[in-house]
Parts: C-alpha cells; structure tokens; sequence
C-alpha cells in the first residue's frame, strides 16, 4: 500500500515533480546536467516497460493501419516545414534563428515521443513505428526539404541513425515483449511501477536540458521562444485535428499529434551548429525544452480522459 500511494502520487503530480526539479536545474545546473551521458539509458529503461505492457499482437494492429502510417509520415514531413517557414516570416525572425526554425521542422519524430504516447495512454505501437519510418526517411528527406526551403545542403548518417533508434528503442521494447511473453504473470506486479518511472525520467530530462541551455534561457530570446512555442502549438494541433477530420479514434488522433509536434530537436541542434553556426541551433535547444513540457502537460490531461 506504501508503494502504490507513492506510484499514484506521482502519477497525479508529475507536472509539479517537472516544474520543481526544473527549477532546480534552472538555478543550479550542475544538480541535473550530469544525466546527459545516460539519458539514452533512461529512455531505454521506458521502452522495456513499455515492451512489458504490449503484445506482438498491438504491432499487427498496426500493420493494418499502415495508411495511417503513412499519413502521420506526410504530416511530419510537410506541416512541421511548413509552420516553421510559414511562422519565421511571420514573426520577421532573423536568418539564423528562420534556419534553425526550418531544420527543427525537417526534422524526424524523437523517442520521447514514445515516452509521451505511453503516459498520455495513446497508441504506443503506431507511436514506436511511426518514429521508426521517419527515422529511416530523415536521411533523404531531411536533406532535400532543407534543401528546398533553404537552398542549403547537409548530409546525415543514415546508419548512425538507424542504429540510434534501434539500441534506444526498437532492443529494449523487444527485450520487453519477449519477457511479457514468457513470463506474463510473474511480471504484473512490476507493471504498476513503469508510469512511475517514465515520469520521473521524463522530468529529469527536462531538468537535464533546462541545465544544460540555463544561459541560453536566462537571456530571454522571447520571440524566437514565442516562434518555438507556436511551432510545436500548431504542430500538434494538425496532427490531432488532421487525424480526426479523416475519422480516426481519439486514441491514434492524439498519437498522430505526439508524433508530429515532437520532433528530434537534438538532431536539429547537431545539424544546425554543423551547417549554419551556434546562433542557429537557438530554436532546437529551446524545441527540445518546450516540447517535452507540452507532452508531460497534455500526457497528464489525456490519461484522464477518454480516448476511445
């Protein structure tokens, strides 16, 4: 009884545990900064208990859903471009922070878009395939829309990439799934910690990034903060309001939301300190803030609601 009043402390708090541990790190960056070589080690924790609460049969699901799929896919790959161009003229920002705007925009859905999609009780299959097939398209269309938007080239590790999401996501839940199959009953009573966990990781993320672009924050980029807040915003908003106009249930419609308004901001941060300067990764280091705050936030209020 002690543990689950713990478990379910948390699970009912953890934008509090979030804002508290953010603070911290806001003050005292060293207190969380620490996690970033072992934040892919957290992650892969997640994707085990996640594993751990599916069955093989959720992913023939969505094989049968393979337009959705495909719709998510084009969602991410023209929406998220376009709003990042469309808000940067907008708003007048400068060269620096437009390309930065549009690299995050080019870029493939994150893992912790999986994370999400578990806490907020959406699709995790469509969740973990949809970030996977646009991973293994990030290295030809990534390019080619940044390239068309930008008239600038870059190049990225397809294999680099692949293997990144591969050890981070696709082993671990595998791992997971396997065990639920062999050993089902044995490991119920585990499953009740798993929510726990997540959100106690998710917030040490957000923590760990708060640390590690303090100075960033505390100089105050108000208007390319207000462009990031209402790219990933509208980003989300298409894709849940998109996937609903073509009559998918609440369930995959908030998936298709994750998926597009989170994007692998810490690829759009290496891309653009590669190919167009520090200035320009401005917008990545503040996206991968902002949107795991957006994602905890709608995460607490979906579990809550119906989805069917």
């Amino acid at each position: 009884m002690k543990y689950q009043s713990i478990t379910l402390f948390i699970e009912k708090q953890f934008i509090l545990i979030a804002v508290v541990f953010s603070g911290v790190a806001l003050v005292i960056p060293p207190s969380f900064t620490w996690i970033k070589p072992h934040i892919p080690l957290g992650l892969g924790v997640i994707m085990f208990g996640m594993g751990l609460t599916l069955d093989f049969e959720d992913f023939r699901d969505v094989l049968r859903k393979w337009k959705l799929v495909g719709f998510g896919i084009v969602m991410q790959y023209v929406v998220m471009p376009m709003l990042a161009v469309f808000i940067s003229f907008v708003l007048g920002l400068s060269p620096e922070a437009t390309m930065g705007m549009v690299v995050v925009g080019a870029c493939p859905g994150g893992t912790a878009s999986n994370v999400i999609a578990y806490l907020a009780r959406a699709n995790v299959p469509l969740s973990v395939t949809m970030t996977l097939v646009s991973t293994c398209l990030a290295p030809l269309l990534t390019p080619a829309i940044i390239y068309i938007a930008l008239e600038k080239q870059i190049e990225i590790d397809f294999w680099a990439m692949v293997q990144s999401v591969f050890w981070i996501v696709v082993f671990p839940l595998l791992d997971g799934l396997v065990l639920r199959r062999i050993f089902r009953k044995k490991l119920e009573p585990l499953l009740r910690f798993f929510p726990s966990l997540s959100i106690i990781v998710i917030a040490l993320l957000i923590a760990c990034i708060i640390g590690l672009n303090q100075q960033t924050l505390l100089a105050f980029p108000f208007l390319v903060l207000f462009a990031v807040m209402l790219h990933n915003g509208l980003g989300l908003a298409a894709g849940y309001g998109f996937a609903r106009l073509f009559r998918c249930s609440k369930r995959d419609a908030r998936t298709v939301a994750i998926e597009v308004g989170m994007q692998n901001s810490g690829l759009g941060v290496a891309l653009a300190v590669k190919y167009f300067g520090v200035a320009s990764a401005l917008p990545g280091a503040l996206f991968s803030l902002w949107h795991n705050i957006t994602g905890v936030s709608l995460a607490r209020i979906w579990r809550g609601t119906d989805c069917s």
